[in-house]
């Protein structure tokens, strides 16, 4: 009992730092651009914000992009999701981790994605019991598998009009929080990806949120990132 009172009011706190940094947010943030060679000999370009007076372990989200920001320029990453509120100004209380796929027509190499998130989470002060997930469409799927591959690192994880939906391994996640978004005027991934993730997490007995926008269509993911309210969910959840 006294853990779970220990979390709650831990988590407590970083949403009280998060509004804080909302009402009083005077400072430039800023993301800087690294590069890790992994073990198969390749290279990985990402993109590292680090919060403003670490005094403790805080938080960690993990944020994959879509298909048109991969290659091998570190300025795409920044188009869209948590790199671009960083890039105009937005303050976090927690590690914005934002890897950039070497590929521009290939899926995310999960393995390669994990190789950096531990690396990152063995250099800097970051919270392992709060360590997000989040990304959108190639992304989104990209989030999928990473999640199912590595379903006891994570906390809870935010997919958006995800590329593909593997449901058959819904089970592989169903202790992780998930909240999905979708446009309901998708044409490149059909709105019926989600639902049927959804549904398969819903029958896992999951915990599990969708949110639908009517009026979009495959960029459901600036509506999404730029409501604080998601990052305030993601705060609510440790393992």
């Amino acid at each position: 009992m006294k853990i779970k009172q220990m979390k709650r009011k831990k988590n407590l706190i970083y949403i009280g730092l998060f509004v804080f940094l909302l009402i009083f947010n005077n400072v430039q943030a800023q993301q800087e651009a690294y590069s890790l060679k992994v073990k198969n000999e390749s290279k990985i370009n990402y993109l590292l914000y680090e919060p403003e007076s670490i005094e403790v372990d805080v938080p960690l989200l993990v944020f994959l992009h879509g298909g048109g920001e991969g290659g091998n320029d570190i300025e795409r990453v920044k188009k869209n999701g948590p790199p671009k509120r960083i890039e105009e100004g937005k303050e976090f209380p927690f590690y914005v981790l934002s890897p950039q796929n070497p590929h521009e027509k290939e899926f995310w190499d999960d393995r390669i994605v994990m190789e950096l998130v531990d690396e990152t989470v063995q250099k800097y002060k970051i919270d392992k019991s709060r360590i997000y997930l989040a990304g959108l469409s190639r992304g989104g799927y990209g989030t999928w598998r990473l999640a199912m591959n590595n379903s006891d690192k994570f906390a809870a994880m935010i997919v958006v009009c995800a590329a593909s939906s593997p449901t058959v391994y819904a089970r592989w996640i169903k202790d992780i929080p998930v909240w999905i978004f979708h446009g309901e005027k998708d044409e490149t991934v059909p709105v019926s990806e989600s639902i049927k993730m959804a549904d398969a997490l819903k029958a896992q007995g999951a915990n599990i949120k969708l949110t639908l926008y009517p009026d979009a269509g495959h960029d459901a993911w600036t509506e999404t990132f730029n409501n604080d309210a998601v990052y305030e969910w993601l705060l609510e959840h440790s393992k």
